[in-house]
């Protein structure tokens, strides 16, 4: 899709503030991660289902794993774009959580976390949808500079559009 090997300066549009992250680039792929949960009895609330503040924190600690592998820095999260519950999960329930990068900024990353309950057959059910805002820290504790990301296919493209259309919206939001 893209040719940056071999590339001696890079386009204006890949420049950043007088910077070229041309040799920081990564692939959707190389930040993915996955977390496999099984529900007990202390991640239940009062009606025997799935805590979402149990979820919640599961989900954020996914969404940290995709930055981190993405930016190689610490992160800390900024904001929960959206928390979709599509339905709940039961005591021994095998819950699957799915992370990706969809969108980069400048030090900021928003990363999808997708929550299947994983049945006995194999097949899976989606349960939640999440949009994290994850900022990358360097060593002095200040938002700092991710690499690029590389789309790699058309869903990826339709992703990324969704994310800056959601970050527009937080913007408009926040007037």
């Amino acid at each position: 899709m893209w040719r940056f090997a071999g590339s001696i300066g890079a386009p204006d549009s890949f420049r950043r503030k007088g910077r070229n992250r041309m040799d920081k680039i990564k692939t959707v792929a190389e930040s993915r991660t996955s977390q496999v949960q099984m529900i007990g009895q202390k991640d239940l609330n009062g009606y025997q289902r799935l805590f979402g503040g149990r979820l919640l924190e599961w989900i954020d600690i996914v969404a940290g794993v995709v930055a981190r592998r993405h930016s190689g820095m610490n992160v800390t999260t900024a904001v929960i774009d959206s928390l979709e519950f599509c339905r709940p999960a039961y005591a021994n329930d095998t819950i699957v959580l799915l992370g990706h990068i969809t969108w980069v900024g400048r030090s900021s990353m928003e990363v999808c976390v997708q929550t299947f309950v994983e049945n006995l057959n194999g097949s899976r059910e989606l349960i939640n949808k999440a949009h994290i805002i994850m900022v990358a820290l360097g060593e002095d504790e200040r938002p700092a500079e991710v690499p690029r990301l590389k789309i790699e296919s058309p869903e990826q493209q339709a992703e990324w559009d969704a994310a800056v259309k959601r970050r527009e919206l937080r913007s408009i939001k926040q007037r």
